[in-house]
């Protein structure tokens, strides 16, 4: 089982990045996943969460609007588009999934994470 996130990067304020998750040796399809961030500093919250098969998304209110979080169950992957950056969103970012979670955006209750990717938002 493993989650494997790619995609962060260096972009100036107002650019776009797409984080990507691939996952292997489980499907994706019926798990709740999500996106996870962590500051310099700060404790990690979380940035986006979708309930399994499709389900309710939360996105956390700072990127309501700019983020958007998408499921390819054909690739069994993830991915967090991320539009009008802002230097408040750089951080380590990580993605989960959890078989048992039926939704929510907390941490903890995720038992799979990828390696985590670097974003960050400067000019």
């Amino acid at each position: 089982v493993q989650l494997q996130a790619s995609g962060g990067g260096l972009v100036q304020p107002g650019g776009s990045l797409r984080l990507s998750c691939a996952a292997s040796g489980f499907s994706l399809h019926d798990h709740a996943i999500g996106w996870f961030r962590q500051a310099p500093g700060k404790e990690r919250e979380g940035v986006s969460c979708m309930g399994p098969r499709e389900g309710t998304t939360d996105y956390l209110d700072s990127v309501k609007g700019r983020f958007t979080i998408i499921r390819d169950n054909a690739k069994n992957s993830l991915y967090l588009q991320m539009n009008n950056l802002k230097p408040e969103d750089t951080g380590v970012y990580y993605c989960a999934a959890d078989q048992y979670i039926a939704f929510g955006c907390e941490g903890s209750w995720y038992d799979y994470w990828g390696q985590g990717t670097q974003v960050t938002v400067s000019s």
